[in-house]
C-alpha cells in the first residue's frame, strides 16, 4: 500500500504525468513487491524557475531534477530492493524526460505498521489478523 508524491521541475505534459504514473506503479510491484492496486501516486509539476540546484535554478540549464517521496511498511523491503528500485526508477524518469540533475532524489521512507494503513485498518491490524497462531 504504498504511496508515491512525485515532484518535477517540468511542465509535464498528460502523457509524461500518465508515463510516471504507469513506471512508477510497476517498478514499485515488481521490485519491490507492493500490490498495483493498492498504488496510489501524486504528480506535481513545478517550473524550473522554481527549482534550484546549489543556489541555481534548473531553469536554462537543460536538465530536468525530480524528488521522489515514497511511503512503504517498515521491515517489508531488503536494502538490495530499494537499491534496485532507486537505480531503476532514476532511469525510467531519465527515459521520460530527458537529461537529468544528478541531485534528482528518491527517498523511500518506511513507516511502523501500527502508524498507517488503508480503509480503517493499519497494517499492523491486517498482519496480525492474518497470522496463524
Amino acid at each position: 500500500m504504498p504511496y508515491l508524491s512525485f515532484h518535477v521541475s517540468a511542465d509535464a505534459s498528460q502523457a509524461q504525468s500518465d508515463d510516471v504514473a504507469r513506471v512508477l506503479t510497476e517498478l514499485t510491484a515488481t521490485v519491490l513487491g507492493k500490490k498495483r492496486e493498492l498504488t496510489s501516486v501524486e504528480i506535481k509539476a513545478t517550473s524550473p524557475e522554481s527549482w534550484y540546484i546549489g543556489g541555481k535554478r534548473v531553469a536554462g540549464q537543460d536538465v530536468v531534477t525530480f524528488y521522489l517521496d515514497i511511503k512503504v511498511t517498515e521491515g517489508t523491503n531488503t536494502k538490495n530492493e530499494k537499491s534496485q528500485y532507486v537505480r531503476q526508477v532514476f532511469d525510467a524518469v531519465a527515459e521520460i524526460f530527458g537529461p537529468l540533475a544528478p541531485a534528482s532524489y528518491i527517498v523511500i521512507h518506511e513507516v511502523h505498521a501500527d502508524a498507517w494503513g488503508y480503509e480503517g485498518k493499519t497494517q499492523e491490524y491486517r498482519y496480525i489478523s492474518g497470522a496463524s497462531l
